[in-house]
């Protein structure tokens, strides 16, 4: 990248910035007569000087008031063309600048994508992040006004200096003769600034590092009781901080004081210099009043260029740091990442290293001397110790890692050479720790399907005027115009002919490394749209009656409290029991049921109001008796409390008030919190004794109520419990149960599953579930599944692309004995005819594989097939016999 603002600005913008900058110049002339009009109307129009009246105007006469209005018009004229002069030039540069903005973030965010993988050990995540969001914030505003500003401004302050400098040279003087001094000053002002402005921004993206440290080991903060120590060098780092920005607030002050102090001189000049002239008859009274007009404008460019140039320098050195960063050796050339290729062929030669070596940053040796050659569709093993380096080894064949010196070729060709399109689909790799999107499970286990877009997305009306517009921007911006949108899956790259056929692969795949009981509780936990998926809503129906027929078994029946519009259900809350159904939106949440005022309605009507108070009251005081002596963060408030543990002050205070001056005494928002109290109530569950039958006959009525009044503009907003229809808010588990289950039974959640897993499985339904499974979102970072499942998860987005080449960096390790077994057997299986190179964490493993590579200090001193390699003295033998 450009290491000058000013190369990247002209680069990109060039046009840009000439049309800025001749709109700024063609507003001059209007500037020009702005200034000089007012002098105008008072000299000849008001006080009639050197004009005799009636005077003749384009072929018109025109009386003296006539003429005053015409030039006031034209006054008022010249008013909008300056004002509209300032709109455009405002509007775009601000697009100009909005633009670049969007273009820089694009190349560095692109950057990261190329940069070497050792980057990432000196450059953290969150320092990135500061840089690319927070740090180059303020260069769009200062791109926008690179030339424009300076243009505008300084054409401003000219025109307006010279039509005071026509009128009378000594005013002129009297209002730049404070200029020269400000220009000397504030630069060396500013100079200090910018080397605090350097502070600040190296202090700041060690405290973005620091949070980001904080928050990927807040676990290990917790575990080691450093919350104390962790305060204290955050409290150090917000203290460096403040000091720094403290100095640029007092340094800005300075800069600002002098500023304001000079532009108030020059009407004491005026007032004092132009008043005696005006009396000594030398100077016009028109001429100024002109003159002054002028000069309280003169102030705000000389301003404005003052404040650019603080800006500049600010920018400048945004700009510099931020590409200092980014601008990183050995980087990843564009076209060898996108540009698309003719064919993507397979891959079917040999790999050949010889004398390969490997340091790191620090000159320190990784790899020394490797030398070895591994054979289109073999199976090989890499062994060690730790520190041997067989885990660099395999980055290097996954071209991950650089190599430092000797030679590393795949069929004959340099290896670093190959293009990522090529490699990126042919070959995969998997480590010991792997990275999730924050999507559904499905997207990252298509992730490695996805390297261009395939099948556009089809746009409609406002849809389609919204994607020209993105395109329209995304060009102007030199951003990828590629559609998120559209397919991108390449289904031939994983044997399918669509997306249908891809979800059964997907499922055959998640089955090699044991996932499958993992999505297809995911599923049972999921929820579709039965407008959208019809045919999996109706399966889901017949395994409801299949599931409801068993209920007649009483064993079965003594699990699951059946949902009926005409019974009280005391496995469900009381929510549920009013809705009879399950909320769509906000609008009837459960914790939002007491401040509803149709909810209130109902209850009113029903005669609940006061009881559900009652017992609101009941709860509280329960609550309060039962938790107040407990430790914040006990298990108790998780699993019985309706009140956390900051609360119970405040429901004491409550509860205390009631007894002295009864209900009547509470406060709105008070009563509401007793309110809903009961709401979140489950009798079988909670039982205190706040729920009578009289209770549950009442709310029944409440449910009718509610159902029969409901007003239009809540439609919608209750999914009803419906023993024919698919509930759309409900999980695809609680939708075959149409039930809750029972409180008491032992193991009742488990003889539940496998109730449901008899049925799914005699409708042929688990595929179905499964695949609504895959729907299930992952969280930031793959933060909702285990590491477990994160890495079971990687190995079957590897196999699913069907790579000729396969690296796996101990891949199995976080497996449990059984899993890695199975795993192995089946990838192998999977893969046979094609290469896999499998760095392990157990030597004894290896003996799957047609070859072993043996390390030890950075070097292969063993290699060959296994029976050949496992003898007395060995270095595998050795390895195999310290497990």
């Amino acid at each position: 990248m450009d290491k000058n603002i000013y190369q990247y600005i002209l680069r990109y913008s060039k046009r840009q910035q000439i049309v800025v900058t001749l709109m700024a110049v063609a507003s001059f002339p209007f500037l020009y007569a702005f200034y000089e009009l007012p002098k105008r109307i008072v000299n000849n129009a008001i006080q009639a000087k050197n004009t005799a009246f009636p005077v003749e105007v384009l072929g018109v006469e025109l009386t003296q008031i006539d003429f005053l209005f015409v030039l006031c018009g034209l006054f008022l004229l010249l008013v909008l063309i300056n004002q509209a002069f300032k709109y455009a030039i405002n509007v775009y540069r601000g697009l100009t600048g909005e633009r670049m903005l969007r273009r820089l973030r694009y190349d560095l965010y692109w950057r990261v994508l190329r940069f070497p993988q050792p980057t990432f050990r000196k450059l953290s995540q969150g320092e990135i992040i500061q840089m690319i969001n927070a740090e180059v914030e303020p260069l769009g505003g200062f791109i926008g006004d690179a030339f424009s500003v300076p243009a505008f401004q300084g054409g401003t302050l000219l025109v307006i200096f010279g039509f005071v400098v026509y009128q009378n040279v000594w005013l002129a003087a009297a209002a730049v003769m404070f200029y020269p001094l400000q220009f000397y000053i504030i630069p060396k002002l500013q100079r200090r600034v910018n080397a605090y402005g350097k502070e600040r921004v190296r202090l700041a993206r060690g405290l973005s590092n620091r949070i980001g440290e904080t928050v990927s080991g807040v676990q290990e903060v917790h575990v080691h009781n450093a919350a104390r120590l962790e305060l204290a060098t955050f409290s150090r780092r917000l203290g460096a901080i403040f000091e720094v920005r403290f100095r640029i607030y007092l340094w800005k002050f300075v800069i600002k004081f002098i500023n304001n102090t000079v532009n108030h001189l020059g009407p004491f000049f005026f007032y004092s210099i132009g008043g005696y002239l005006v009396i000594q008859g030398r100077l016009e009274l028109g001429t100024l009043v002109a003159v002054i007009a002028a000069n309280k404008d003169l102030a705000a460019p000389w301003k404005e260029l003052l404040s650019y140039y603080q800006m500049r320098e600010d920018a400048r050195i945004k700009y510099e740091q931020v590409i200092e960063q980014f601008d990183v050796p050995e980087m990843m050339e564009p076209a060898l990442q996108l540009d698309e290729p003719e064919t993507v062929e397979p891959l079917k030669g040999a790999f050949a290293a010889s004398s390969l070596r490997l340091e790191d940053e620090t000159g320190h040796v990784l790899v020394e001397g490797a030398s070895f050659r591994i054979e289109p569709g073999q199976h090989v093993a890499i062994v060690g110790a730790g520190g041997s380096g067989k885990d660099h080894l395999a980055l290097m064949l996954a071209r991950l890692v650089g190599v430092s010196g000797g030679s590393l070729t795949l069929d004959g060709k340099k290896l670093a050479d190959l293009p990522e399109p090529l490699t990126g689909r042919r070959m995969a790799y998997v480590g010991p720790v792997s990275h999730l999107v924050s999507a559904p499970l499905r997207d990252n286990l298509y992730y490695g399907l996805k390297h261009r877009p395939l099948i556009d997305a089809v746009y409609e009306a406002e849809g389609l005027k919204s994607f020209e517009r993105h395109l329209r921007e995304a060009e102007a911006s030199g951003n990828s115009t590629d559609d998120p949108d559209a397919d991108w899956v390449d289904y031939e790259a994983a044997g399918v002919d669509g997306a249908e056929a891809l979800t059964g692969r997907a499922i055959e795949v998640l089955s090699m490394v044991d996932m499958e009981n993992d999505v297809y509780q995911f599923g049972l936990r999921g929820t579709i749209d039965p407008e959208a998926e019809p045919d999996t809503a109706a399966r889901i129906l017949e395994a409801r009656g299949a599931f409801l027929r068993r209920l007649d078994d009483a064993e079965i029946a003594s699990l699951v409290e059946v949902f009926d519009p005409e019974r009280y259900n005391d496995n469900a809350t009381v929510a549920e029991n009013l809705l009879f159904g399950l909320p769509v939106g906000r609008t009837f949440a459960p914790d939002r049921l007491a401040e509803n005022p149709y909810v209130l309605e109902v209850l009113e009507i029903a005669k609940l109001d006061e009881t559900m108070l009652e017992a609101g009251r009941h709860v509280a005081s329960t609550m309060v008796e039962l938790f107040a002596d407990l430790a914040p963060g006990h298990e108790f408030f998780e699993r019985y409390s309706f009140i956390g543990h900051e609360e119970l002050p405040e429901y004491q205070a409550m509860l205390s008030r009631i007894g002295r001056e009864g209900v009547a005494s509470l406060r709105p928002e008070e009563r509401t919190r007793l309110l809903a109290l009961p709401f979140r109530l489950i009798p079988a569950r909670h039982r205190l004794d706040a729920i009578d039958d009289g209770f549950k006959q009442r709310l029944l009525e409440a449910r009718r109520i509610f159902a029969d009044d409901l007003p239009p503009e809540y439609e919608g907003a209750v999914a009803r419990f419906d023993r024919d229809h698919y509930n759309a808010a409900a999980s695809l588990q609680d939708n075959i149960l149409f039930g809750k289950a029972a409180y008491g039974p032992a193991r009742g959640a488990e003889r539940i599953s496998r109730a449901i897993a008899e049925v799914v499985d005699r409708l042929d339904l688990r595929e179905a579930v499964m695949a609504v499974g895959l729907g299930f979102h992952v969280g930031i970072a793959g933060g909702r599944l285990s590491s477990v499942q994160r890495q079971k998860l990687a190995i079957a987005r590897s196999v699913l692309k069907r790579p000729d080449v396969l690296v796996l960096n101990e891949a199995t390790a976080t497996l449990d004995g059984g899993s890695q077994g199975r795993a192995m057997e089946r990838i192998l299986a999977e893969l046979e005819g094609r290469t896999v190179i499998w760095s392990l964490h157990r030597a004894s493993l290896a003996r799957s594989f047609d070859r072993v590579l043996v390390m030890a200090g950075g070097a292969v001193v063993e290699q060959g097939a296994y029976e050949e390699l496992d003898r007395e003295g060995s270095t595998l033998r050795e390895l195999v016999e310290a497990e």
